[in-house]
């Protein structure tokens, strides 16, 4: 036990890394709140377009989403971050993150929002217009609430999972929790700053996967 603490619970290396990891802290959860909405927007810009069954369209948004969803996120932060500069777009770590962890997760957030809206009966879309509506006006007044309240557990599912795959973001030395964790492990020759990590993302998402839970259960209830 004592050589437990002496590894993975030593408060004297704690002590002198606290401050680093409170650092990659506030940048993980600054990528979270940046990220989290853009992906939101996008998945659901995605899923209103397809809701309009153009022809045309929906071909090339299918396409769209399966490709964000089976590409690996860190393969695609890692062509971000090191293959657009090749195109002469050269993004900071921060941005090419966002916009990595943004296009990945839309193609989820934009799948549950087509589900969502699909579940929403035809009628309801048909009566909207039949008041003088515009298709857009129709989609985000009518059809988008109703949508939202059959989706609302799968939403705040992805979102937990997109908060813990932020981590993904030490791939380009971009200093979040993770990667402030192996820095100051490399500082202190300990494993404690993983320890550590590892307790800071279980107390930053376990009311989260809390709300998960409850979500899942009145879903099931109301079946």
């Amino acid at each position: 036990m004592q050589d437990f603490i002496a590894n993975f619970a030593n408060l004297e290396s704690l002590a002198r890394i606290y401050p680093l990891l409170f650092q990659g802290l506030e940048v993980t959860v600054l990528l979270s709140l940046v990220t989290v909405p853009l992906a939101v927007a996008l998945g659901l810009f995605v899923a209103v377009l397809y809701s309009f069954h153009l022809r045309f369209l929906n071909p090339l948004l299918i396409l769209w989403v399966d490709a964000l969803r089976a590409f690996p996120v860190l393969v695609l932060l890692v062509l971000v971050f090191y293959g657009l500069p090749f195109v002469g777009i050269n993004l900071p770590q921060f941005a090419a993150a966002v916009l990595a962890l943004a296009l990945n997760s839309g193609g989820y957030y934009g799948e549950i929002f087509r589900a969502g809206i699909e579940a929403v009966p035809r009628g309801q879309t048909e009566a909207a217009r039949s008041t003088g509506l515009s298709a857009w006006q129709a989609a985000f007044s009518v059809v988008l609430p109703q949508a939202v309240r059959y989706v609302l557990a799968p939403l705040a599912g992805n979102t937990l999972e997109l908060i813990k795959t932020t981590s993904i973001a030490t791939a380009v030395a971009l200093p979040e929790l993770l990667r402030s964790a192996r820095v100051a492990q490399e500082t202190t020759y300990n494993p404690t700053p993983l320890t550590a990590a590892a307790l800071i993302y279980f107390l930053l998402l376990w009311p989260l996967t809390r709300l998960v839970a409850r979500l899942e259960r009145k879903m099931v209830a109301s079946r």
